[in-house]
């Protein structure tokens, strides 16, 4: 039965074109030492169904079962890993495929990248397809919701073994340092062997291209520094951001914020977050347009969206730099009492910039997302984040990917909105905090057993919305569009 499923998997590998089939041999002999299998006998018949992830399940299992592995996540995501880096080049190979594909066009590159990392199972496709995706259409326009399953829970005996490991281990640095293209992993740190990177120069320095192992949304893909330092929001990183989509002009690509609160998780490698998907804010429309004084060449805009967005356009890159360094500059600096902005407290710095960039229409775009951390009594989580009433469903940073216009929401949700749909429909019981927000529903709406889903879906892509609106620094109001025209005259 392992055999079968060897030679199967060696199969599906010469399929998807990560071998050929003079490999065969070879990559059996690899697989049977990683089993720890002294033998083969080919199979009487050969099988023709299964793929590459139920593959790797029972091959897993198997090696499980004979004592080759424990059961823990750690070491069969090891495991697998490595019986997917039989099938797979160097990366001198890869780059040199991606190059020659880039000639003939960015997008047959990319399209060969992404394939690869999904067939050497990097991105793990059967876990991603557990998320709960769907869009919806709001009054700012699309917004995107995604429940998100796919990331394995650690057990117990997992969560036991890290803490008594208490491994003081430095390399790779992080998670996103180029040492973990093929590190084959350790206890807390995730497996790499099968996880290649592409080589790319953005304004003159070393980065590196390569997809995130848990997609939200098509082709999203990580853009980070070769060298280890923090993030950082500069005139650079707008010089490096239309680089990339100057190369790659069918993906956009955007920075999470460099301060806390505000930023992303990973604030100690630069990094950017890229793809081939178009995001709620991306197709929103002007709310109104403006001229930048020292810059009267370039189309300037204010998004019409929950966050604070200013939008700039122009041919050349250039210009567009210049203009954002500018308005980073001055954003900064900026206070205004009666917006709640303070750009300072004491030596502390609050502000900072979301910046996204992209081709439309022969232009070059970057948006500038304004944003800033500042807590208070009142928002101990920060004044422009999810306010506490919202964080039964979003309490974490809202970062670039939330900004655009996708929830990234936790898994707790799932069985807690079944829930909450039950007591839509009669039952007794529901999680406190979500209680309110169902009751509320209830005075609203006429709810069946044929509309539950429809209506509950709509109502957290409106609670979404409201989660953005939270974050924005200046608010979707009057007020809030006298307030960002105070900043837009101080340009």
């Amino acid at each position: 039965m392992v055999t079968s499923y060897i030679e199967r998997l060696i199969d599906l590998a010469i399929e998807a074109d990560l071998i050929t089939a003079r490999d065969r041999i070879y990559a059996r002999n690899q697989i049977l030492g990683l089993l720890d299998l002294q033998t083969f006998t080919a199979p009487d018949t050969l099988l023709t169904e299964g793929t590459i992830p139920e593959c790797l399940k029972v091959l897993l299992d198997d090696a499980t079962k004979r004592g080759v592995i424990s059961d823990a996540l750690d070491e069969r995501e090891q495991l697998d890993a490595k019986m997917m880096d039989t099938f797979l080049s160097k990366p001198t190979d890869i780059n040199a495929t991606f190059n020659q594909l880039y000639g003939e066009d960015p997008k047959k590159a990319t399209d060969y990248f992404y394939a690869l990392s999904q067939n050497s199972h990097y991105i793990q496709t059967e876990r991603i397809a557990k998320n709960i995706q769907y869009e919806r259409q709001t009054s700012f326009g699309k917004v995107d919701i995604t429940i998100n399953l796919s990331k394995p829970e650690k057990d117990p005996k997992q969560i036991k073994r890290e803490r008594e490991l208490k491994q003081d281990v430095k390399y790779p640095q992080c998670l996103l340092c180029i040492e973990n293209e093929g590190y084959p992993g350790r206890t807390g740190h995730p497996a790499r062997s099968n996880h290649r990177v592409i080589d790319v120069n953005l304004a003159g320095e070393q980065w590196y291209f390569q997809y995130s192992p848990y997609v939200y949304y098509n082709e999203h893909s990580i853009v980070f520094c070769e060298e280890h330092r923090p993030m950082v929001i500069s005139e650079s990183t707008f010089t490096r951001l239309l680089s990339f989509v100057e190369q790659f002009p069918h993906y956009f690509i955007g920075s999470n914020a460099d301060l806390p609160i505000v930023g992303g998780s990973i604030l100690s490698h630069d990094h950017y977050q890229a793809g081939r998907y178009s995001f709620g804010m991306t197709e929103a429309d002007d709310l109104f347009t403006f001229t930048l004084a020292s810059f009267p060449e370039i189309d300037a805009s204010v998004v019409n969206w929950p966050m604070s967005v200013i939008r700039l356009k122009h041919k050349d890159k250039a210009p567009l730099v210049k203009a954002g360094a500018h308005i980073l500059d001055t954003w900064r600096d900026y206070s205004d009492e009666a917006a709640d902005i303070l750009a300072y407290t004491d030596e502390t710095p609050h502000n900072t910039i979301t910046p996204i960039a992209r081709m439309r229409d022969g232009q070059y775009e970057l948006d500038l997302v304004l944003r800033n951390n500042r807590t208070t009594a009142e928002h101990p989580d920060g004044l422009f984040h999810p306010h506490q009433d919202v964080h039964h469903i979003k309490k974490e940073n809202i970062g670039l990917i939330e900004v655009m216009g996708l929830a990234v929401l936790p898994p707790r949700l799932k069985p807690e909105l079944d829930e909450m749909k039950a007591y839509l429909l009669g039952a007794e019981t529901i999680e406190t905090y979500h209680k309110a927000w169902a009751d509320e529903l209830k005075q609203t709406e006429t709810i069946t057993k044929d509309n539950v889903d429809a209506i509950v879906d709509q109502a957290l892509a409106e609670k979404f919305v409201r989660v953005l609106q939270d974050s924005g620094v200046f608010k979707s109001n009057n007020t809030g569009k006298e307030g960002f025209k105070r900043f837009l005259t101080n340009l």
